[in-house]
């Protein structure tokens, strides 16, 4: 007879291979939960299970509204076929659009996402931050319906998006405030560059009200810098050696605070330039000082870019869009130096091509990723950019070669720059068609979120 087993161990039953999920059949269950998934109809409710479902869909509907409407007014410059009558500086309102529009709802969907995982806090509910999602969005599309119909009802729209901004950033702080994490610099970096944001909004704003254009160009551009730019670097001095460490073992996380610092410097430098020359700092002597500083940092933005893997994560199509998108930024750096130095020694100044450079370059091309990545992730979908996401990477690059060469004077620059509108606004249409669709559906993997 067998001995019975010591009542403090039991048998181990042993999993037989044919009880074993085999690869054939884990690949069959998924596929059955995206069918499932992707037959499930869109419902608006589902835009509230997680704060980055609503703040990316807004963001999507603001950045087609406003990306389409720009594409007109490039058409209608080219052909004077729409005869548009803006009520505001046509470029005034683009540029508050592409700056303080859809950008901060993307920030609220990332940072009410995964903010509180690095402050190790509890994150805000979709109802908590619905309020000041909608105030945003709905004061965008005022501003732009205002622009074509009344520069009241514009301003009044702003006011009501600048509103929704400050509650937006309260709320940020108090969760930093509430943390009791030691590496809070990220977070608090993010939250300085939402305060400058703020005032810088208000201010610009402020002086439509008073109809001083000149003024609420220099408040957007430093807002641009001191708030988009800020937010940008912090994300990306966390998050690229990430995520690169993660999928290309090879590349060690290497993220001393200094670079961050540098960078952080160097946004706040192009912050304070336009103030600057506005109050006289001009003269060739100071462009070719701003060119040589400009210079340097975009050496060091690329040499960094190279140290966080650039050339490993080529072979991964989604960390080649977030090492590219950040190359972009030295580039911007780059073409604003020659093209300071250039002015210095020639008289031509050029001052659009590093803009864009910067905008629908750098940013543009981080936007695409990450939003990209977070949606694939928190959708229960795999983190990759398939044909199609790689596909629209590559003509929004072509986009941003055909809006710096229309930044050269030549009797194609219209024509270049009505290209280049009508392309971007195609691509991010495509893409927001494709993401909003995800998240008015449950998640593929069945979980919560």
């Amino acid at each position: 007879m067998t001995a019975p087993h010591p009542p403090s161990s039991r048998p181990i039953p042993i999993q037989t291979a044919a009880a074993r999920p085999s690869a054939e059949d884990k690949a069959r269950q998924k596929a059955a939960l995206l069918a499932q998934a992707e037959a499930t109809p869109w419902r608006l409710q589902a835009l509230m299970r997680a704060p980055h479902r609503l703040g990316f869909f807004l963001a999507m509907l603001l950045l087609v509204a406003g990306s389409l409407w720009w594409a007109l007014v490039q058409t209608d410059r080219f052909s004077g076929a729409l005869q548009l009558q803006q009520t505001l500086p046509a470029t005034l309102v683009h540029a508050h659009v592409m700056v303080y529009g859809f950008m901060p709802l993307y920030f609220a969907g990332f940072l009410f996402t995964a903010g509180p995982k690095w402050l190790n806090v509890t994150a805000p509910t979709t109802q908590q931050v619905r309020p000041l999602l909608l105030m945003q969005a709905t004061g965008w599309l005022l501003w732009l319906v205002g622009a074509q119909l009344h520069q009241t009802l514009a301003l009044l729209g702003g006011t009501l998006a600048l509103l929704g901004l400050c509650w937006m950033y309260a709320l940020w702080w108090k969760l930093v405030r509430s943390s009791v994490h030691q590496d809070r610099l990220h977070a608090k970096s993010v939250g300085l560059g939402g305060l400058a944001g703020c005032v810088c909004l208000a201010a610009s704003l402020l002086a439509l009200w008073q109809g001083d254009a000149a003024s609420s160009r220099l408040w957007t551009l430093s807002g641009l810098w001191a708030f988009i730019v800020v937010t940008f670097v912090a994300v990306a001095h966390r998050m690229i050696p990430f995520f690169t460490s993660n999928a290309v073992p090879m590349v060690q996380v290497w993220r001393p605070f200094w670079v961050l610092g540098l960078m952080l410097g160097a946004a706040i430098f192009e912050a304070v330039v336009p103030w600057l020359e506005a109050l006289g700092l001009r003269g060739q002597g100071w462009m070719l000082l701003r060119g040589v500083i400009e210079l340097g940092l975009a050496g060091m933005l690329l040499w960094l870019a190279v140290v966080w893997g650039l050339v490993q994560s080529l072979k991964i199509r989604l960390l080649a869009m977030l090492h590219i998108g950040f190359i972009w930024l030295g580039l911007a750096f780059l073409i604003s130096g020659l093209t300071n130095i250039l002015g210095a020694t020639s008289g031509l100044v050029l001052p659009w091509a590093a803009l864009h450079a910067l905008t629908m370059g750098c940013l543009g091309s981080l936007i695409l990723a990450m939003v990209t990545r977070v949606s694939c992730g928190h959708s229960g979908r795999a983190l990759i950019a398939d044909d199609k996401v790689w596909a629209l990477f590559w003509l929004l690059q072509l986009a941003i070669v055909l809006r710096l060469a229309g930044a050269f004077p030549s009797a194609q620059a219209s024509l270049l720059l009505m290209l280049s509108a009508l392309l971007w606004t195609g691509i991010v249409a495509v893409w927001a068609w494709r993401y909003s669709r995800w998240y008015g559906k449950p998640r593929v993997d069945g979980k919560e979120g």
